[in-house]
């Protein structure tokens, strides 16, 4: 199984790259993690919010791997715990389809995207940067390979 964060938006500040780059590297060893970032749709003064989240939409469908189970990243979706989280990840594994984790843009996932997500996770209540959930979602996930593979790294 391998996973796919499809994310819009490009050039993270080299801190996100560094920390998305150290949490993949670590993840590879139970989950391949790729990074696919999908150019944001034109946005600004007399531009069609709606028009930029749909094209970005399009860029998103077109990103997602055949078959892929899709966890579409969102605020009102089901919040987990890192436990939960690992059970939700034992449970995608033993579905032996490819993961894709979608993080939409500004304005969120365009309604094509969110209806064909097979799931929707919340990490939280708080409005946080894009660029900054990229680094969260790499770091979680290792988290939840951690604690599948009795690795130390989670003490709670």
């Amino acid at each position: 199984m391998k996973a796919r964060l499809i994310a819009t938006g490009e050039r993270a500040p080299s801190w996100v790259a560094q920390g998305f780059a150290e949490y993949q590297k670590r993840l590879s060893h139970w989950l391949p993690f790729e990074l696919v970032e999908i150019e944001p749709g034109l946005r600004g003064k007399g531009r069609d919010a709606r028009r930029a989240t749909e094209d970005e939409g399009k860029r998103v469908i077109a990103a997602l791997p055949k078959n892929a189970y899709v966890v579409a990243l969102d605020v009102p979706g089901r919040q987990l715990s890192s436990e939960q989280l690992a059970q939700r990840l034992e449970h995608w594994r033993g579905q032996g389809r490819d993961l894709a984790f979608l993080i939409g843009g500004p304005e969120g996932h365009s309604p094509e995207v969110s209806a064909l997500a097979d799931e929707k996770w919340s990490i939280g209540p708080l409005t946080l940067p894009h660029m900054l959930v990229r680094l969260v979602v790499a770091e979680q996930l290792y988290r939840a390979a951690a604690m599948l593979a009795n690795h130390p790294y989670h003490r709670a």
